[in-house]
């Protein structure tokens, strides 16, 4: 598939991220994580081990024929394959992924499928795509019979969570799920990647790319993939953490929370591991703005620093007589 903005490479691209707690009481191991993500008996689980385990499943398509969402109303029909696939992370944070690419412009008339399925992952537009409002629309969201990328992101995940025999469904804490959906188009001429990084009213986290000429849909995909995962477990520990009171009671209500975050949660923090040398000036912006590390670190240490405090609690109420 060629990148963004080159020579018959698409012009924008478009996608959702759904990311959650796999719901299982254990992190699962490196077998049981290939099968959850066994999506297609023809490709393989693409596996990593370093920095930290990753799993990625194939990805699986989805015809589609039907209108993109537009901002201002104008008729954009489309039609091709919608990508979406899975990643499980250390066994534990499950993702899905639903993207496509799009070309400035396509045939004036619709093709049989044979000319889109050679096209994995592409929706091309009949006629002009109107890259603008597009955008604009489908981060806005989309209107009735306009495509809803987030249900097929929704539906992969689902699709993985019921697979009863790998799954105990007793998860060591509640989380809420989050959503990410995100845009790319291609920088001018040498220009580095950008973003923009946004939080609707309800919760809905919106990415707009601006990526290196020549990018490829997959890796923009993983880019958003990082900063969804990232984001989720900032979210999750903020969560949990607002509101603890340690000295309460004896602190065990306490450490029912604390003790989960770090068995589970604390050693997921890796921003950037394996997002593209070439986008990563994104992740600065992003701890620029948002200081997301540095959010992350008096996270972490204020729980330290409540088991550390429950510990002392403790030993000196079993030293007093």
């Amino acid at each position: 598939m060629t990148g963004l903005g080159t020579t018959g490479g698409p012009a924008l691209v478009c996608g959702e991220v759904r990311t959650c707690l796999l719901p299982t009481r254990d992190a699962v191991d490196e077998r049981t994580a290939v099968e959850l993500l066994r999506l297609r008996a023809d490709e393989r689980v693409r596996v990593s081990r370093h920095p930290n385990r990753h799993a990625v499943s194939p990805d699986v398509l989805t015809g589609v024929d039907c209108r993109l969402p537009t901002a201002d109303g104008t008729r954009v029909r489309a039609v091709g394959t919608v990508a979406a696939r899975a990643v499980l992370v250390e066994g534990r944070v499950l993702q899905s992924t639903a993207y496509f690419c799009a070309p400035a412009k396509g045939p004036d008339r619709r093709q049989p499928w044979g000319y889109y399925l050679v096209r994995p992952g592409t929706l091309v537009p009949v006629g002009r795509l109107a890259e603008k409002s597009v955008t604009e629309g489908f981060l806005t969201g989309h209107r009735s019979g306009e495509l809803d990328i987030g249900s097929v992101a929704e539906s992969l995940l689902a699709r993985i969570s019921r697979r009863h025999r790998f799954l105990d469904y007793d998860t060591p804490l509640t989380t809420a799920d989050t959503a990410l959906r995100w845009t790319a188009a291609p920088g001018d001429d040498g220009e580095e990647a950008s973003l923009r990084f946004t939080k609707a009213d309800d919760g809905l986290r919106i990415v707009e790319l601006r990526l290196p000429r020549g990018t490829a849909p997959d890796v923009a995909a993983g880019l958003c993939e990082d900063l969804a995962l990232h984001d989720w477990l900032l979210s999750t520990v903020n969560d949990k953490l607002d509101g603890l009171r340690v000295g309460a009671d004896d602190g065990t209500a306490a450490l029912k929370v604390l003790r989960p975050l770090v068995d589970h949660l604390l050693h997921l923090w890796m921003p950037q591991a394996r997002v593209d040398r070439a986008l990563r000036t994104t992740w600065e912006e992003l701890e620029k703005d948002a200081g997301y590390s540095r959010q992350w670190n008096t996270l972490a240490q204020r729980i330290r620093d409540q088991l550390t405090l429950l510990h002392l609690t403790r030993r000196d109420a079993l030293a007093t007589p």
